[in-house]
């Protein structure tokens, strides 16, 4: 996987995450319209898809449980209906260094996502010519490993200086580049995953920030929590 040795801490975002179990989504969105910060929505609600990739002996998964403080995971992203024609997906590789987080993001060619899903779609989603060598051949030594669905709605602080997340309805399927009937679904209907960002420098102001909210913060992965419940 991508190594972190030449990103600079300056140029990550921290991520602060809450997975929460006690209140309902829309008991947390009440929540943020009375707190402090006065977090506003923004955007539209949207439904997220993502097919996280891994190597063969799942090192990003193996990474994130034994707490590697460097680590990347590849996945592809699309918004909107789950399955058919996939006309406009990015692929990302989320970099993270302890709290810290960036995304290296490249555009893809489309691509189709049903039963007869094969390795054929990724090499034609990773056919863009503005895709570099080295990534298309990074990507083509992974495997798909989790397909997963959850609906996000978005929020800004007054000061537009933190922006906040709300997921629900996270839903895993296992994928692979053969035999995918796409059937056997896990969905969590009672996690809701809180995700705050925000800059480096308002590292304090984030911290009074979350000792606002009712729920402590703790550490999530959509990746191994999805892994974890259809894999292992």
């Amino acid at each position: 996987m991508s190594s972190l040795n030449s990103q600079s801490i300056e140029e990550l975002r921290h991520e602060r995450k809450f997975l929460i179990y006690d209140y309902s989504s829309e008991e947390i969105e009440q929540m943020m319209q009375f707190h402090p910060a006065g977090f506003k929505e923004i955007y539209h609600q949207r439904n997220i898809n993502n097919i996280y990739f891994d190597t063969l002996g799942f090192e990003s998964y193996y990474g994130n449980v034994e707490g590697d403080t460097e680590r990347s995971k590849a996945r592809i992203r699309w918004y909107g209906d789950l399955f058919g024609n996939i006309e406009k997906s990015t692929l990302e590789f989320k970099i993270k260094k302890g709290m810290l987080g960036k995304k290296n993001t490249f555009n893809l060619s489309p691509f189709k996502l049903d039963t007869d899903f094969s390795k054929q779609e990724i090499i034609k989603a990773v056919s863009s010519e503005k895709i570099p060598l080295q990534i298309k051949n990074q990507m083509l030594s992974l495997q798909p490993a989790l397909l997963n669905h959850y609906t996000r709605k978005y929020f800004i602080s007054d000061d537009k200086q933190f922006r906040l997340t709300i997921d629900k309805d996270l839903t895993y399927y296992r994928i692979s580049y053969f035999g995918n009937t796409f059937l056997n679904k896990t969905i969590d209907h009672r996690a809701v995953v809180v995700e705050l960002k925000y800059d480096s420098v308002y590292e304090n102001e984030a911290k009074e920030i979350g000792n606002k909210f009712p729920f402590a913060m703790t550490k999530n992965s959509k990746y191994l929590n999805g892994i974890e419940r259809v894999l292992f």
